[in-house]
C-alpha cells in the first residue's frame, strides 16, 4: 500500500489536485481511497459525477470523532472522576475543540494504511499546518515518554495492594494505560507517515509567492525525513496570450518554472479559465497517479576515525540558509533547527558515545563531526 500526501500554499489547488490524482489512480487500476478532513467538505462538488471503478472518496467528521474520543475516555477515567465528585459530560453538550481535526485525520490515515486499498491520497491542510499535523505523532510519543517513563510502570503490580490498603481504587493504572494506548496509537500512525511507500506532492501556483512556500516547504519536509515525489505547478497560463496583463503574468510564471525545473520533479496544470469541475476537467489537467515506488531518506554516518579521528554525521538539507541553520545537543538527541522548523533527532548508537567538535553547511547537506568521548568509546577502536 503506498500513501501520498497532497499539500501546498494555502489556496493553490490542493484539493482539486489531490481529486485528479486520486482519480488517475484509479483509472490505472488500483484501488484508490480520497481521504480529506476540509471542513467545507469541497471534495463532491470538485469531483462531480466524477468517478471510476476502484475509487472511494471519504470525509473524516472531526466533530464525531472528538465527541467519540472524550466520551470514550470519560469512561475509562470513570472511577477516579467517581472518586472527585466530577459530573459527567454528555455527548450533545460536547463542541470540538482546536486540534481536534489534526488528531481524527492521523487516526484517519492509520486506519486507511490497514485497508483494502493500494494507493491512499491524503488531501492536508496548507503546508505550514501540514507539516506540524505529520510532525505531531513522533513529538507526542516523545512527550508521553517524558512525562510518563515506560520505567515507571513496573511498578504498577502494587497498585492493588495499595488500593486496599488506602480504601480508594488508584487511579494511576488508567492514566498509564491510556498513556500506552495513545503510544501505541501514535506509533501505528509515525510508522505510516515515515514508510517509505509514502510520498508527498506539493502543489503551488508558479509565482513570487509560490517560489517562497515551496522552498519553505520543501526545506520543512527534508528535515522530517519526508519524500517529495512531484510538485505540480498549478493554474500555469499559456505563455502565447495576446492580452498584455496574461502576457506579464505568464512571463513571471515562466521565470517560477526555469527555477522548479532545476530543483524539483516538477509537471503543469493549466489554468482552465475556471473551477476545475468533473472527470473532463480534473482530466485535463494532466496530473499523473503517483508511481508505486519506494522512496528512503538515509542520513549515513561516515566512519573517518582511522584516517581523522572522528565520524561525519550528513544530514541532507538542500534549500537550507546557515543564518538559519541551530544545532543543539540534549543528551541522545539532537535538536536542529531551520528557520521555522524544528526537529529533535535521535542520535544513532555511535554518536551517543561521542561529542560534537564542530558542522558546517555544504552543498545542501549539513555534516556533524563527533568526536569519540575517551571514558564511553570502547579502547582500541
Amino acid at each position: 500500500m503506498h500513501t501520498l500526501l497532497v499539500t501546498g500554499p494555502g489556496g493553490s489547488g490542493r484539493t482539486t489536485v489531490a481529486a485528479a490524482t486520486a482519480l488517475a489512480a484509479a483509472r490505472a487500476g488500483r484501488r484508490t481511497l480520497l481521504l480529506s478532513a476540509d471542513r467545507r467538505d469541497t471534495l463532491p462538488a470538485v469531483l462531480g459525477a466524477a468517478g471510476a471503478d476502484g475509487l472511494t472518496v471519504r470525509h473524516v467528521d472531526s466533530g464525531a470523532h472528538f465527541r467519540r474520543e472524550l466520551l470514550a475516555l470519560q469512561d475509562r477515567a470513570a472511577t477516579a472522576l467517581d472518586l472527585f465528585g466530577a459530573q459527567r459530560l454528555d455527548e450533545e453538550e460536547l463542541t470540538e475543540l482546536p486540534g481536534a481535526g489534526e488528531l481524527a485525520l492521523l487516526r484517519a490515515v492509520r486506519d486507511a494504511a490497514a485497508g483494502p486499498y493500494d494507493q491512499v491520497v491524503v488531501d492536508l491542510p496548507p503546508a505550514p499546518q501540514a507539516l506540524a499535523l505529520l510532525a505531531l505523532p513522533a513529538q507526542l510519543r516523545r512527550y508521553l515518554r517524558r512525562l510518563l517513563p515506560p520505567e515507571r510502570q513496573a511498578a504498577r503490580a502494587l497498585r492493588p495492594m495499595l488500593a486496599q490498603l488506602a480504601g480508594v481504587p488508584m487511579p494511576a493504572q488508567w492514566l498509564y494505560e491510556t498513556a500506552a494506548s495513545w503510544d501505541e496509537h501514535l506509533a501505528a500512525v509515525q510508522s505510516v507517515v515515515e514508510a517509505d511507500t509514502t510520498a508527498v506532492r506539493l502543489v503551488a501556483e508558479p509565482g513570487p509567492a509560490g517560489a517562497d512556500a515551496v522552498h519553505d516547504a520543501a526545506t520543512g519536509l527534508v528535515l522530517y525525513g519526508l519524500h517529495t515525489e512531484l510538485l505540480v505547478a498549478n493554474r500555469v497560463l499559456p505563455e502565447d496570450s495576446a492580452d498584455p496583463w496574461l502576457a506579464s503574468a505568464a512571463a513571471q510564471q515562466g521565470k517560477a518554472l526555469a527555477e522548479w525545473r532545476d530543483a524539483y520533479p516538477l509537471r503543469t496544470a493549466a489554468h482552465l479559465g475556471r473551477d476545475p469541475r468533473g472527470a473532463d476537467d480534473l482530466g485535463a489537467l494532466g496530473v499523473p497517479a503517483p508511481e508505486p515506488t519506494a522512496h528512503s531518506v538515509h542520513w549515513p554516518v561516515e566512519d573517518r576515525l582511522a584516517d581523522e579521528g572522528f565520524l561525519v554525521w550528513r544530514i541532507a538539507l538542500p534549500g537550507a540558509v546557515r543564518d538559519e541553520l541551530d544545532l543543539v545537543r540534549r543528551g541522545d538527541e539532537l535538536v536542529v533547527t531551520v528557520g521555522q522548523f524544528r526537529r529533535m533527532v535521535p542520535l544513532p548508537s555511535a554518536l551517543r558515545r561521542c561529542t560534537v567538535s564542530g558542522a558546517g553547511l555544504r552543498d545542501g547537506e549539513l555534516r556533524i563531526r563527533f568526536t569519540p568521548d575517551p571514558g564511553l568509546w570502547p579502547q582500541g577502536r
